[in-house]
């Protein structure tokens, strides 16, 4: 994934809700440039972990794990799964950023504990110093508290990105819940976010709610995008499954009404 950030490419990644190894087997092989395993609001949790990193790993898709919330147990657990690095959810502050480095890194430059049962299977260079190198760390910004310290929290050492979460962050500014900006002050936020992630050289990324709003902002510079979850998709894709036989047949319908009345 460090990889992956490093060639400055914008980068399309799948958020996966549904807690199931095949699901994410069959997201990986859909072309994506990473894949995020939700915890905080997806229905993942600790036991599903492994087999869907592996299903995504067979297919040479990288994971990050978005946390239910910014606990060092829960960042240090993902980790250990094998997760290449982590999303952590409601930063309100410098502190909070802290928090979640440190978490995420062995010492001296942090206090995760060594245990990585499953992250180092099959890598023979593992150490330390290895992983503190290669794990990613990204910042969930979605709260006042993080727009008013925006530059106190991206200037944290070991901070690669920062990810806007657009609901949460209108939500939190008295605004319309939307995945998709369109108010005003809602699109000067994420903005803000865009460019103070510039001035911090933090990747900066968003949850985008549709296909032009992604191309705009990708547009714009944002680098690491998704379009929607994969339970999402699946139901817009089955929706329009059954929309579509409906329209075919009712045009079926009344073509037979109009013969029959000719």
């Amino acid at each position: 994934m460090r990889r992956r950030l490093r060639s400055g490419r914008p980068l399309l990644g799948a958020w996966c809700v549904i807690p199931d190894s095949f699901t994410a087997e069959l997201i990986g092989r859909a072309g994506y440039d990473w894949a995020c395993l939700d915890m905080q609001h997806g229905m993942i949790r600790e036991e599903h972990l492994g087999p869907m990193l592996q299903a995504l790993q067979l297919t040479g898709t990288p994971a990050l794990v978005r946390v239910p919330w910014n606990e060092p147990g829960r960042l240090m657990k993902a980790l250990d799964a094998g997760a290449e690095g982590v999303i952590v959810p409601m930063i309100d502050s410098p502190e909070d950023a802290v928090r979640a480095v440190q978490a995420c890194r062995y010492p001296p430059a942090g206090n995760r504990s060594w245990g990585p049962i499953r992250a180092a299977l099959g890598v023979a260079d593992y150490s330390p110093a290895t992983a503190n190198e290669s794990v990613v760390v990204t910042l969930m910004i979605e709260t006042v508290g993080a727009v008013q310290h925006l530059d106190q929290i991206l200037s944290v050492p070991g901070v690669d990105a920062a990810y806007v979460g657009p609901q949460d962050l209108s939500l939190t500014h008295g605004l319309r819940p939307t995945p998709t900006a369109t108010e005003p002050e809602h699109i000067e936020l994420i903005r803000s976010v865009l460019e103070a992630c510039g001035r911090h050289d933090v990747v900066p990324g968003l949850f985008c709610g549709d296909l032009e709003s992604a191309t705009e902002w990708r547009r714009r510079g944002f680098r690491l995008t998704n379009i929607l979850s994969d339970s999402q998709l699946l139901r817009q894709g089955a929706a329009h499954q059954v929309q579509s036989l409906a329209q075919v047949e009712l045009g079926q319908l009344n073509t037979s009404t109009e013969e029959i009345r000719t």
